[in-house]
């Protein structure tokens, strides 16, 4: 005869194994068989009745845990010192946990009484339920530095790197954090001005050489002009905000919605469920819902935290760092889908048909419950067949679902045929210290390809309901290439012995179809690029001129309202359409729309020129110590200085100046985009495989000056001992004419 346990028993098992809840789970922890499962049955209600446990569906998981960000309030040191917290939002119906804050040495000192936002971590096993770190005290937002330390009698000074900055900021020696003469230090605003008439500053982080790849990221930031201090106000209103209520929302806390990220994600802005239909007239369809934070609520326009956001467009994503668009306070916490904490959100329900066409869908405003918050290796282990403690309970009512739903809009993607580039985006991984530790390929795999779809469908239902209730939007615009482009693409398709069909529209099925012909060929990166640098670049307008690329007539963005201001603006446009309050879009914003547009791609090509700058550093930082070192790549870009090229191993670009291409003098072909040597007749173009001895490594600039050791696999011709040099050989010249006078020719028909 089984023993039944005591409650508390009961609920230290669910605490010790929170992927293994279920009723089934815990009868077969305690041995418990026959006719006791109806007792046992009666104390997990017994247990839910009192608060202690909350049914999921058929698990059962403790309701009283915090979120991984949230506001603290400190209550003071213990008899050994040590500092303890308290948290200001409780949803739990029992004790509120015991927090140890565990404070760094460039933290600020905190007392009793004040209030922090803070990063959380459970821990087991002690007289503390978690362990808190700071992210900043809440009131108080001091002004940051980034400058050279220049070490003086008592202290020294930071000499800001900010272009425009004229003053200095003077350090105290107690203030200085051990900083050396010369290093690249971050501080803080200390107190006023002191006997030097300088402000004052404290230093809170050593960066070392200005040079280093910790630096670059923050050089970067100062660089391109990205704000990345928080002004008080913006501070101060994130702080004062509260987490929204059931009141005018619709119930979803009780949907499987699940959060899909990275694995290193510090917030989570979409969630996604899905569910066979069961309408008989939809056979073999799915239902779909996707919910995204509802920041609108949160930022009412033409408040300090919407002028701060609008003014920085998006966030910016470095290696070692994020700068948001919003507070921590809203996107680390009250705007961030954590798992297990009601959180507003707008979402909606799509419909579609067995073949993944949409056929209907709704929007809501509602309050949701994430029920995981997982990552996409993990879903994708659990899909084929690994899951782990945490997905296993998932597999069968949420993770098959989704992957079924997704199946169906591939066969729909598929025939719609978007733009299908191969082009494999490389990740640099640092260690602590902020050095390049390794670079390799992004994973692709099916989880992420089928949030994107979900996305795509939710940013196509949102685009599709404003235009239908006649609400003013930003589309994300991507036009047709040039014809210029186009045919320029065709002439190398053509130089590698591929073809692109000719018509009067084009379509992204004819570029598949080019792509495919090279695909797996030693011109497949090549005809990638160059199809790549033929479209035009993506933009924001309250005009709908379709999206090429997606092969969509209707596209906006719905679905990131934290890291990007478009889709915010999306967001007040569905309120305001379904008259869901008044924190819709104003008669203000309606008017300012082209202008919004406007400097929104604007930011949106400052983040993508900083992020792309900071990458060239740290991968000039990577191979600084591997000079002399040779190198595969491919030719990737043509000019009169010289030509560029992409190296195989770490994705870096690379200058090969015309000093080091070979002994000749090259002569530059704009219009075939073409180098060939006076004496030899060499001709080098893009895609041109190559192998490059790395001649010089420069992380502060990001610069990587190459040598030419081989092209095509062969060594290079050396300079003749006779005849004239300087001239191009009279058939290659006469080659290089005659195809100038086949351009102009086809230009002139086109006009």
């Amino acid at each position: 005869m089984s023993t039944l346990p005591t409650k508390d028993q009961i609920l230290a098992w669910i605490s010790d194994n929170p992927a293994s809840t279920s009723k089934r789970d815990i009868a077969r922890a305690f041995g418990i068989k026959g006719a006791d499962r109806i007792d046992l049955k009666r104390m997990l209600k017994e247990l839910e009745d009192e608060g202690h446990l909350e049914k999921r569906k058929k698990t059962y998981r403790d309701p009283d845990k915090l979120p991984p960000v949230a506001v603290l309030q400190v209550t003071g040191p213990d008899d050994l010192g040590d500092m303890f917290c308290r948290p200001l939002e409780w949803q739990g119906e029992g004790a509120e946990p015991r927090i140890l804050f565990s404070a760094r040495a460039t933290d600020p000192a905190i007392g009793a009484g004040d209030r922090i936002l803070a990063r959380l971590q459970e821990v087991q096993g002690e007289d503390h339920h978690y362990i808190a770190r700071l992210i900043r005290r809440i009131g108080t937002n001091p002004k940051k530095i980034l400058g050279i330390y220049r070490k003086g009698a008592e202290g020294g000074r930071i000499v800001p790197i900010s272009k425009g900055a004229d003053k200095e900021w003077q350090v105290r020696a107690s203030d200085t954090h051990g900083a050396r003469d010369g290093e690249l230090v971050e501080g803080e605003q200390a107190g006023p001005k002191g006997r030097m008439g300088l402000p004052r500053a404290r230093i809170t982080d050593r960066l070392g050489d200005p040079g280093a790849p910790k630096s670059v990221s923050l050089i970067a930031i100062h660089e391109h002009g990205i704000p990345d201090a928080f002004p008080d106000a913006v501070i101060a209103e994130a702080d004062s905000k509260k987490p929204a209520g059931l009141s005018g929302r619709e119930d979803l806390r009780d949907m499987d919605l699940v959060t899909i990220d990275p694995a290193d994600a510090r917030d989570h802005d979409d969630a996604c469920y899905a569910h066979a239909d069961d309408d008989p007239r939809n056979r073999g369809g799915h239902v779909i819902w996707v919910a995204i934070a509802d920041v609108a609520h949160y930022v009412a326009a033409g408040s300090a935290l919407d002028r701060e956001a609008k003014k920085r467009g998006n966030s910016t994503y470095f290696p070692d760092r994020v700068v948001p668009m919003l507070p921590d306070r809203l996107s680390g916490d009250l705007c961030s889908l954590h798992e297990g904490v009601p959180r507003a959100c707008i979402a909606v329900r799509m419909v579609i048909d067995a073949e993944g066409n949409k056929i209907g869908h709704r929007f809501v405003r509602g309050l949701m419950r994430s029920t995981a918050s997982l990552n996409y290796q993990e879903v994708q282990a659990a899909e084929d067949g690994a899951p782990n403690d945490k997905t296993a309970p998932l597999v069968a009512p949420v993770i098959a679902p989704l992957y079924a739903a997704y199946r169906a809009l591939r066969d729909a993607r598929n025939r719609r045929q978007p733009l299908d580039l191969d082009l494999p985006e490389r990740r640099i991984e640092l260690s602590e210290d902020g050095h390049v530790t390794s670079v390799a390929y992004k994973d692709r795999l099916d989880a992420h390809r089928m949030i994107e779809e979900f996305m795509v469908l939710a940013n196509v239902a949102a685009a599709e309901t404003l235009i239908e209730k006649r609400t003013p939007l930003l589309f994300r615009v991507h036009e047709e290439p040039k014809p210029e482009k186009i045919e320029a693409l065709r002439e190398t398709a053509e130089a590698s012995g591929f073809s692109l069909a000719k018509g009067q529209v084009l379509q992204t099925r004819q570029l598949n179809a080019l792509l495919s012909q090279a695909e797996g060929t030693e011109f497949d990166e090549l005809i990638n690029m160059t199809t790549l640098r033929s479209m035009t670049q993506a933009y924001y307008s309250p005009e709908n001129f379709g999206h090429f690329g997606l092969a969509l007539k209707t596209y906006a963005h719905f679905t990131s309202p934290i890291r990007r201001y478009s889709d915010l603006v999306v967001h007040r446009a569905l309120i305001s359409a379904h008259g869901w309050g008044r924190d819709g879009l104003s008669p203000d914003e309606v008017e300012r729309l082209d202008e919004t547009a406007k400097h929104i791609s604007d930011t949106e090509r400052r983040s993508m020129t900083a992020e792309r700058d900071t990458n060239d550093r740290y991968l000039a930082a990577f191979l600084s110590d591997r000079v002399g070192a040779t190198f595969t790549g491919r030719i990737s870009g043509i000019q009169r200085f010289g030509a560029f090229v992409k190296l195989d191993e770490t994705g870096a670009d690379g200058l090969l100046p015309m000093r080091a291409i070979g002994h000749e003098y090259f002569h530059f072909d704009a219009d075939t985009q073409t180098l060939m040597g006076a004496d030899s007749g060499l001709t080098i173009g893009i895609g041109d495989r190559v192998t490059v001895k790395l001649a010089e490594a420069v992380p502060v600039t990001g610069g990587l000056t190459l040598d030419l050791v081989e092209l095509e696999g062969q060594s290079l011709p050396r300079r003749p001992q006779r005849g004239k040099r300087g001239a191009p050989p009279r058939r290659k010249a006469g080659q290089a004419a005659r195809k100038k006078v086949k351009l102009r020719k086809k230009a002139a028909r086109r006009s």
